[in-house]
């Protein structure tokens, strides 16, 4: 991946000025004034990555909290915990995901499968490695999806990793539509058969 740049534009000052009569002005300069006139152009401040992994960071779990709210505003019976974190990527920190929630659900052949949903704001392949992220899209781009995780044990401590056990790289669903997303989170989530219903039943 190409090495970025960041750079910050501070906004300019809104200084009233009295409208330019535009006849007025060509008269007396020989040209007309264009909009960009009445404003002065700040000097480029470039940005650590760290300065835009923490921008980036505020977005990522603004739109965490908001998606958070959205998934149990649908349903009194279908409720998610709150577990918001993001994380930037450490070439492009423009670029993250961030956890929404978690939760357990039964699959044929599998019971209390517990998955994470996530939202990233770029496009990429989810591989079967443990680079996870192939093909990153830097352009405007929006993924949503959930994976299966298991707890494994790293020394003395329980660490959450991808549950391969499961499918090859976790993958429960992956999209790029929010009804979508929306959409699958609530059917793992309805622990009923009149609950499934009424989720499939959305537009």
């Amino acid at each position: 991946m190409s090495k970025f740049r960041y750079y910050d534009i501070k906004k300019p000052k809104q200084v009233p000025v009295p409208k330019k009569a535009v006849h007025t002005n060509f008269l007396r300069t020989g040209r007309i004034a264009r909009k960009s006139e009445d404003w002065v152009d700040e000097e480029r401040r470039f940005l650590t990555y760290e300065e835009v992994a923490e921008r980036t960071g505020i977005r990522l779990k603004s739109a965490g909290n908001t998606t958070h709210q959205r998934l149990n505003g649908f349903h009194q019976a279908i409720q998610f915990p709150k577990i918001i974190f993001h994380k930037t990527l450490a070439t492009a920190p423009h670029l993250g995901y961030v956890h929404v929630t978690a939760s357990t659900s039964d699959f044929v052949g599998h019971r209390d499968v517990t998955w994470g949903f996530y939202m990233a704001n770029f496009s990429a392949q989810i591989s079967v490695d443990e680079q996870f992220f192939n093909h990153i899209n830097t352009g405007y781009s929006r993924m949503y999806f959930a994976v299966a995780m298991k707890m494994e044990q790293d020394g003395e401590t329980s660490v959450p990793t991808i549950d391969r056990d499961f499918r090859e790289n976790g993958v429960l669903f992956k999209t790029a539509d929010p009804m979508t997303a929306l959409k699958n989170v609530l059917l793992l989530g309805a622990k009923s058969a009149q609950l499934r219903k009424i989720v499939q039943a959305i537009g």
